[in-house]
């Protein structure tokens, strides 16, 4: 396997794109995929593409090559509908789980999204269940007997850093509680084997590092031997043991599409099949590997030729993602001058410059000429110009 695979993508002349951690590109084959589904299947098969095409199956046949990048067994992932509604999902099963139990434990810094669906779940139910917030760094001695669930990102959003997923896991299965793990900047960046950590379930998203398209379809694994227990909260049809016997009681599938909500988004579905056919080929050891070497020469260069910048990502790789951050107090407009030079990056407050390491379309020659143009952006004081000061609505 040679990496990167840059000639598989739709990449723009002259950019250095560091941002497949917030939304991957576009991979060569997703268009003409998505023109096959428009115009073959849904213009002329019409209705009848649901079995001609089997646009039925897309759900758990792209579940299974998720699976397999994310070390999970096939029949154990399923994709479909937001990340939010993943996470809902999931947390809603795992109450239901520990019905004696009244607290969801999570990092007060995790994404947001997952906050507020856990609020929302607790606001919806009441019953004095309560969402307890601490620190990394607090989080397995706040892990008690009186824990239903914990929920928690792999992978920092912000910062990068990272947790033992297999430790954490077990800190959690020894007092009881449930383990449910947001993979959103984990899938296709680091490894993953759920199978190994025993967590009872996982969600992500795909468009990020699996390049699946803005708005792409959320992705949820359950363990095996959990899938035939587990009581959606979400009874959407299409999760019914029998859909088309369109009974009014609802019986749950007994597979992972038990999982499934209502009627999948087939024409995004089929963009992220073939968006997946990237990875063909490709070990995921070395994709970490190639990220880490990326990750520790760009960290080094930055360090050494911009010290108005700090790292905010663990220096330590083995507590690190694929993603590089740097505070700065003037971070937004910083990276507005980046962008308008060609380097892609991202921006998240208070002052995190995010950097993002694809292995698939990024090298050695990528970083060094980023950090060229880092330096001459922030030794310069380029982003001081007027037109860098205003934010917009996407940072």
């Amino acid at each position: 396997m040679t990496l990167p695979r840059k000639h598989l993508f739709e990449l723009p002349d002259g950019v250095i794109y560091l941002d497949g951690n917030s939304l991957g590109p576009l991979p060569k084959g997703a268009m003409a995929r998505a023109q096959t589904t428009i115009e073959a299947e849904w213009g002329g098969e019409l209705i009848r593409a649901w079995n001609s095409a089997d646009w039925i199956s897309l759900p758990t046949r792209v579940g299974d090559r998720i699976g397999a990048l994310i070390g999970a067994p096939a029949g154990t992932v399923t994709t479909g509908d937001t990340l939010s509604i993943k996470v809902y999902q999931a947390l809603a099963a795992a109450l239901k789980m520990r019905p004696d139990r009244k607290v969801i434990l999570s990092d007060a810094g995790n994404f947001p999204t997952d906050l507020y669906m856990a609020q929302g779940l607790i606001d919806t139910i009441g019953k004095d269940y309560e969402l307890r917030l601490v620190s990394h760094d607090e989080m397995c001695e706040a892990v008690t007997d009186e824990v239903a669930a914990v929920l928690l990102t792999h992978v920092d959003y912000r910062s990068g850093e990272m947790y033992s997923m297999e430790g954490m896991t077990a800190v959690a299965q020894d007092h009881g509680a449930v383990m449910i793990w947001d993979l959103a900047h984990s899938a296709g960046a680091v490894q993953v084997e759920m199978a190994r950590t025993g967590a009872e379930f996982a969600v992500g998203c795909t468009y990020k590092y699996l390049n699946g398209g803005p708005g792409a379809p959320a992705f949820i694994y359950v363990r095996p031997d959990l899938i035939g227990h587990v009581e959606p909260a979400l009874a959407g049809w299409m999760g019914h043991d029998a859909p088309f016997a369109m009974d009014p009681t609802y019986s749950p599938a007994m597979s992972i599409e038990r999982m499934r909500v209502g009627t999948p988004p087939i024409v995004q579905l089929s963009i992220l099949d073939a968006a997946l056919d990237v990875w063909d080929g490709v070990r995921m050891a070395d994709i970490r590997a190639a990220s880490v070497d990326m990750s520790e020469l760009f960290i080094a260069e930055v360090e050494a030729r911009c010290p108005q910048l700090t790292l905010a990502s663990p220096a330590d790789l083995a507590e690190r993602g694929s993603q590089v951050s740097f505070a700065f107090e003037h971070g937004y407009a910083a990276m507005q001058a980046l962008i308008d030079r060609g380097v892609i990056g991202d921006f998240r407050p208070p002052d995190i410059m995010r950097f993002g390491f694809t292995p698939l379309y990024l090298g050695r020659e990528d970083v060094l000429r980023a950090a060229d143009i880092i330096e001459e952006v922030i030794g310069k004081e380029l982003w001081r110009e007027e037109k860098y000061q205003t934010r917009s609505r996407v940072t």
